[in-house]
């Protein structure tokens, strides 16, 4: 098989050639905070983006999948084969609270919540920061529905982050995801 050279001035005719090639790029012009202009590429064009694009829509998001009974309860199970189900535990005593009516249960229920996530050294206690829990034991005296509202967010962004990727990744939820798409004829 005969070997090909590219000279120089073949090399230097192909770059004069790629400089003329037009890209399918979008500038638009967008005032920044400080009002000067400046220019935005708009990538919509290429692949890349376009598949992370849809891919990002198709994935499921934790919001909707936790007020899902099949895939709260297969969350749950990963979570709890990662040793880390005190999270949703949290959470879901945390909404649980908020839906309570009466005063004298809102206290009872917040001790509870208290004695089992947050305070240290309890059976199930949350990865919070020391701050968060200060808060808490404060307001504790006198809860009121948002008193755990900061450490619930502090653990949903935690499980969003952290857990809720690799359990889209896991047999878990793959087979459940599966389940629901095939149906049965007979």
């Amino acid at each position: 098989m005969p070997k090909f050279r590219f000279s120089k001035i073949r090399f230097h005719e192909i770059k004069e050639l790629m400089q003329n090639v037009k890209h399918p790029r979008r500038r638009d012009i967008v005032l920044n905070q400080s009002g000067r202009k400046r220019q935005r590429i708009n990538d919509d064009t290429y692949p890349s983006k376009l598949r992370w694009q849809t891919d990002h829509k198709l994935q499921p998001t934790m919001e909707k999948m936790l007020h899902d009974k099949k895939y709260l309860a297969a969350f749950r199970s990963f979570l709890q084969s990662e040793f880390s189900d005190e999270n949703i535990e949290f959470w879901l005593a945390c909404e649980d609270f908020k839906s309570t009516a009466s005063p004298e249960d809102l206290h009872w229920k917040a001790e509870g919540i208290y004695q089992e996530f947050i305070q240290s050294l309890a059976s199930r206690e949350i990865n919070v920061d020391h701050h968060i829990k200060e808060k808490i034991k404060k307001s504790l005296e006198k809860p009121s529905l948002s008193c755990f509202d900061e450490a619930q967010k502090h653990v949903y962004l935690l499980m969003e982050r952290d857990s809720w990727p690799r359990f889209l990744n896991s047999d878990a939820y793959l087979s459940l995801k599966y389940k629901s798409r095939t149906r049965w004829y007979i």
